[in-house]
């Protein structure tokens, strides 16, 4: 009866201690967490502090520490959908500036490997993301190479343009060179009669609740959104062929539209400059152009440093992918594509 009592009593004491312990790491890992970001928000201007390098392979598919004066290709990894959280043109504005510090101050970054599998997203970051890279290419006069490793479509695409070069997996998917707002807009007024259900909608400003789905739509009602859409095809069309030459505007606008091809179709159409390669015959070029004859140089990316603020934020993501205007990949059914586990659909930007 003693040695129950006494085994009962530690092992309630054991449980008491492990529920103490869990509290204690749950409260250490919280204050770890507002520490971490009230210090970056007190060295925000501390650009630095917010990416670590990771050295990636270089041609022959070796990864190897080298001085810190040897030559550095980055690669910029345009991965998933534009707009969201780990892909933004904050994000790709900060890691270009950074691409100038620390460890790769004194001009030692001398090319740009885009390594792009992306469906698109967000116009904005899209054209901000573009213009960046263009602006660094200009600025400090390096070479920007692209290599398509699965998809690039729409906003991927548009990026892409910044690179002298296109090179391609045989296997990927290029094209979408369109816009588009929800696919669609629904209207219910006739349901709604149907079943007795009215609706009210209060607003000030013209057009302010316009394709209003619970009344009927004014004529022209679309107009507004049609002329979004109508420029930002212009500028996403003008873009690609400023930096493609070899693609034919007007079949462009006639015939290819916002279709996807196979890379051998888009190689054929000017979309990109070579097919059935491989991330190392990218490396191999970009190396060739810049004059080294040696394994004397690295490629690097960079990534955000902290891990637990990196994951957390992830989760409340500040700006929903709802407030976003998207090139949009469209499957050619009308359905947005639910690539990366995130549908591309648009829900109408509100102020």
């Amino acid at each position: 009866m003693r040695e129950s009592l006494i085994k009962s009593t530690f092992r309630s004491c054991l449980v008491a201690l492990g529920g103490v312990f869990g509290v204690g790491l749950a409260l250490f890992l919280i204050a770890l967490l507002f520490s971490t970001l009230s210090q970056e928000n007190k060295t925000k201007l501390k650009i630095d502090t917010d990416f670590k390098q990771i050295i990636a392979p270089n041609a022959k598919g070796v990864r190897q520490e080298m001085s810190k004066s040897d030559p550095v290709i980055l690669q910029l990894n345009i991965q998933g959908v534009i707009g969201t959280d780990k892909l933004n043109a904050n994000r790709i504005e900060e890691l270009l500036v950074e691409s100038r510090e620390g460890d790769l101050q004194n001009d030692r970054v001398k090319a740009i490997l885009l390594n792009i599998n992306s469906p698109g997203g967000s116009a904005t970051d899209s054209d901000a993301i573009y213009n960046a890279i263009m602006q660094y290419k200009k600025t400090y006069q390096v070479p920007v190479y692209a290599y398509i490793d699965g998809i690039c479509a729409s906003g991927g695409y548009y990026i892409a343009c910044a690179a002298d070069k296109i090179y391609s997996r045989d296997t990927a998917i290029v094209g979408s060179i369109g816009v588009l707002f929800s696919s669609p807009f629904f209207n219910v007024t006739q349901v709604m009669e149907k079943i007795g259900v009215s609706a009210a909608t209060i607003s000030a400003g013209k057009d302010k609740d316009m394709l209003n789905p619970f009344r009927p739509w004014k004529e022209d009602e679309k107009t507004n959104l049609q002329s979004i859409a109508d420029g930002l095809y212009y500028d996403f069309v003008s873009i690609v062929s400023a930096n493609r030459p070899k693609v034919d505007r007007e079949k462009l606008v006639s015939e290819y539209g916002a279709n996807v091809y196979l890379a051998r179709n888009a190689l054929e159409y000017g979309l990109i400059d070579e097919a059935n390669a491989s991330r190392n015959t990218v490396l191999q070029a970009l190396i060739k152009e810049l004059n080294i004859f040696d394994d004397d140089y690295q490629v690097v990316y960079l990534e955000k440093k902290n891990w637990l603020v990196e994951f957390l934020t992830e989760q409340h993501a500040s700006t929903p992918l709802s407030n976003h205007i998207y090139h949009h990949l469209d499957l050619g059914n009308g359905v947005p594509s639910e690539l990366y586990g995130k549908p591309l659909y648009l829900y109408r930007p509100e102020y």
